[in-house]
């Protein structure tokens, strides 16, 4: 690429005109959010002109958003908690993979016509294969909660023919209905409830955090004992604020390899980018982006 070719690159996107597209993402809440840092990095970097912004939508103005979007033209849009199940109804059509999953992160208008995908599942799988374990097949795993995006996860695992999965949940009744959900599309799928998560983790090969604890600002929080887990096995955490959680610190001094959430975050935007834009995501970018806000604070 030659000097005139990059300095087009770097300051076409994001210049605001009569022609530039909007995307968005919308969660309750939302200002902690790195995506907008991320998406408009791509955007300048792929020399494509949108804009890309966050929404603090509650549960009550979801239906006005989603009226917003069609009427305002909004190109693309990320869901993020707590709006990845509720959105569904209120969209033109759901990608079959979403429909599999139950939730929606991703949603692409076309014309008017909103289409929803999910893309937290295949992205967590391409960094967990990427930078970890390329070979996934026959490994059984422990998912730790039961939330929105271990949807995602629990269908592409699936895909990629684990041995067996167990969900914990403080809420035993909500890790059942994810492993009722899903059964059949996994060898073996089981739910136990937060006292049963000791005598499960030796039998892990990966151990999968979704829940918050240790999320920044309450970085000391840990979903589980690091004790309890064999040397060896793949400890992993969708958290990516901070990039090493104390779950990952202390599985890494039990012996364990361990497996951070920002390649997920990562290549779940680059999927999204790529549905609305039809162009390859500009992934290395797209990262350093996001590590120069962490690293920034902002």
């Amino acid at each position: 690429m030659g000097t005139d070719a990059i300095i087009k690159a770097l300051t076409a996107g994001n210049t605001v005109d009569s022609h530039t597209v909007l995307y968005s993402v919308i969660g309750d809440p939302i200002r902690h959010s790195k995506s907008p840092v991320m998406m408009n990095r791509a955007f300048r970097e792929t020399g494509i002109n949108g804009v890309y912004t966050a929404f603090h939508i509650k549960g009550d103005r979801l239906g006005d958003f989603v009226a917003g979007v069609r009427a305002m033209g909004i190109r693309g849009v990320n869901v993020t908690i707590p709006h990845k199940l509720d959105i569904m109804p209120l969209l033109d059509e759901i990608d079959e993979s979403a429909l599999a999953i139950g939730a929606v992160n991703t949603i692409v208008n076309n014309d008017g016509r909103l289409v929803g995908y999910n893309t937290d599942g295949i992205g967590y799988v391409r960094s967990l294969k990427e930078e970890v374990e390329p070979e996934l097949a026959g490994k059984r795993v422990l998912i730790l909660g039961a939330g929105g995006a271990t949807r995602g996860i629990l269908y592409a695992l699936a895909r990629e023919g684990v041995a067996g999965i167990t969900i914990s949940n403080r809420t035993v009744e909500r890790a059942q209905e994810l492993a009722d959900a899903f059964r059949g599309q996994a060898a073996d799928i089981r739910a136990i409830n937060g006292e049963q998560v000791k005598e499960a983790c030796p039998e892990a090969d990966i151990i999968i955090n979704t829940t918050s604890l240790g999320m920044y600002p309450n970085v000391d929080g840990t979903p589980i004992d690091a004790n309890w887990i064999k040397p060896g096995t793949i400890a992993s955490d969708l958290i990516y604020n901070p990039l090493t959680t104390r779950f990952l610190e202390e599985s890494k001094q039990r012996g364990c390899r361990i497996h951070g959430g920002l390649g997920m975050f990562i290549y779940q935007g680059a999927y999204a980018f790529e549905y609305w834009t039809g162009q390859p995501a500009p992934v290395e970018a797209m990262r350093e982006a996001v590590l120069e806000a962490l690293g920034n604070g902002n």
